[in-house]
């Protein structure tokens, strides 16, 4: 999942991240004015534009809406700033779990992955903590929808026994992105908006997900582990037999729309996920814990592609993440536990003016 985590991922079990906070090192988030809050309760993420920048495709899991499991939700940005009352449009089936959303290029479609072709409740979690790390689930069950903006489902593009899901379109209205371990590693595959003629583009061993494409659509950016190692190669391969990943290493790549060119522009070890491009196509944005000495105080922070020039961009809170810029620029979207009533580990969707 991106989420998971997106991302990436699959959806994050954000509260196992927040248990022994950590305050960040303060300093003005220059960048980001006008900070509105759009969602209120629950844990609600990966938050992505429809092409005209004035709706959000999010997944949420808020048991105030009856939630057991993450849910695809559109809404209405202008509606949603600072009204806790308002209800947004549930797009998923409400039966499943769900991941990763994005509009389709005629702002009238959502593109979403879900396991409810697999079962109807919630898939049963396993242990995230096993052998003392942090892992993530890859159900096997996922498949990737399109439904219309009444939530009804229009076409499903993948039918195969697997992980497909981390689904985004290309701004060419031509090629959807996704995740999927069909060739028996998580690689990064293409296919056309039908769901036909599917092309695998990326091929070293680990994880390659939470991907996204540049404005103009000939570049990838996006996150991958690479296990190095035997006992790392090892421990890989065991964990995604079982369908589990552990995602406390990973670093950003960037390629070209078909796979050519690949290469990695973070250097910081721990984990670096969640990157979108700014709209100069010159610099990523992403969320990492680099700098945390315990590993759970995520933050967002832009880097020029060929890696140098890191900037922090957020410093409130110890979860920040998910960020993507709105078509037209002007906006970032972003989830954050900021704001948050003492004793609440609600993670929650925010947009704000973007200041260059």
């Amino acid at each position: 999942m991106r989420l998971t985590i997106s991302t990436l991922l699959i959806l994050l079990s954000f509260s196992s991240l927040f248990a022994q906070p950590e305050k960040p090192a303060p300093m003005p988030e220059k960048h980001l004015k006008n900070i509105r809050q759009v969602t209120f309760g629950g844990d609600n993420a990966e938050a992505y534009w429809s092409p005209d920048s004035k709706r959000l495709t999010f997944q949420s899991n808020n048991k105030a809406w009856g939630l057991e499991c993450d849910q695809i939700f559109a809404m209405e940005v202008q509606k949603a700033a600072g009204d806790s009352t308002y209800r947004p449009q549930l797009i998923s089936t409400g039966k499943g779990r769900t991941t990763c959303s994005f509009f389709m290029p005629d702002g009238k479609h959502i593109l979403y992955a879900s396991t409810h072709l697999g079962g109807e409740p919630c898939p049963e979690m396993p242990d995230l903590r096993a052998g003392g790390k942090y892992l993530w689930p890859i159900f096997d069950t996922y498949d990737i929808f399109v439904a219309d903006l009444k939530g009804k489902v229009v076409k499903q593009l993948t039918n195969s026994k697997g992980y497909d899901a981390e689904a985004v379109l290309s701004p060419k209205g031509d090629k959807i992105l996704f995740t999927s371990d069909r060739s028996g590693d998580l690689e990064l595959w293409t296919m056309n908006l039908d769901g036909s003629n599917p092309q695998q583009i990326t091929f070293d061993l680990g994880y390659d997900g939470g991907a996204f494409f540049n404005a103009d659509g000939s570049k990838i950016v996006f996150r991958a582990s690479r296990p190095k190692t035997e006992a790392e190669i090892k421990e890989y391969q065991d964990y995604l037999a079982q369908g589990l990943v552990a995602p406390t290493n990973m670093e950003i790549f960037v390629c070209n729309a078909d796979g050519s060119n690949l290469h990695q522009v973070t250097h910081l070890g721990k984990a670096n996920w969640a990157p979108y491009f700014h709209p100069s196509g010159k610099k990523i944005i992403f969320s990492s814990n680099h700098h945390s000495s315990r590993g759970y105080d995520f933050q967002l922070y832009m880097i020029n592609e060929d890696g140098t020039g890191l900037e922090a961009i957020t410093s409130q809170s110890i979860f920040n993440s998910f960020a993507m810029f709105s078509p037209d620029g002007k906006k970032l979207a972003f989830s954050s536990n900021r704001n948050n009533k003492p004793g609440s580990r609600d993670t929650n969707v925010f947009v704000a003016d973007w200041v260059d």
